[in-house]
């Protein structure tokens, strides 16, 4: 009788630990975008967007762990004006032609009191890869008001510089210093 007991109380630890496994959730394109702004010669601050965004998160909230896989559509460049979106695109910029995709892989998320704070990993663009870290600046996670799954949402920011990603035209008169502003929701699946 008391191997049984034990034994019950011992598979009881492995059914918790499986009910809060790590919740994968998918970007929902309609609600995420990457947008970043510039010094336009000391003129103004340009603030741009990307309108295709793809990736996962996981996020296991009790064990405060997650992991971020973003993959942006570097044509979906998107100015206001097309003419502008091509002259972004070509080679002295982004070279969409040669490098039509940017990646974001996180390597660690930091949470405090069960919140992600920030977001430690590694950006690809025209295949350099930097360390960049995200500040978290909101975050949810909690059922979708409109589809009642679950969801998560949240907008982090950081300030990168365009010339260590091969796209630094026209500095220092166009800003070397971009922040990112980017704005997620993704659905669990």
């Amino acid at each position: 009788m008391k191997k049984t007991l034990i034994a019950a109380a011992f598979a009881s630890l492995f059914v918790g630990q499986a009910m809060a496994a790590p919740q994968t959730y998918v970007v929902e394109p309609s609600h995420t975008f990457p947008r970043f702004s510039y010094d336009h010669w000391g003129m103004s601050k340009q603030i741009l967007r990307f309108n295709t965004t793809t990736g996962t998160v996981v996020l296991d909230a009790e064990a405060e762990q997650a992991h971020v896989d973003i993959t942006v559509d570097m044509t979906s460049i998107d100015t206001g004006f097309a003419l502008f979106d091509e002259h972004i695109q070509n080679e002295d910029f982004l070279d969409t032609a040669q490098y039509p995709e940017a990646r974001y892989t996180s390597t660690k998320v930091i949470f405090e009191e069960g919140v992600p704070v920030s977001i430690e990993g590694e950006l690809t663009i025209k295949d350099v890869t930097k360390p960049v870290t995200l500040t978290v600046t909101s975050f949810f996670n909690d059922a979708h008001p409109m589809l009642e799954k679950d969801a998560i949402g949240a907008n982090a920011t950081a300030v990168i510089k365009r010339s260590d990603f091969n796209a630094g035209k026209y500095a220092p008169n166009v800003g070397d210093e971009v922040t990112l502003d980017i704005a997620i929701e993704a659905i669990a699946q």
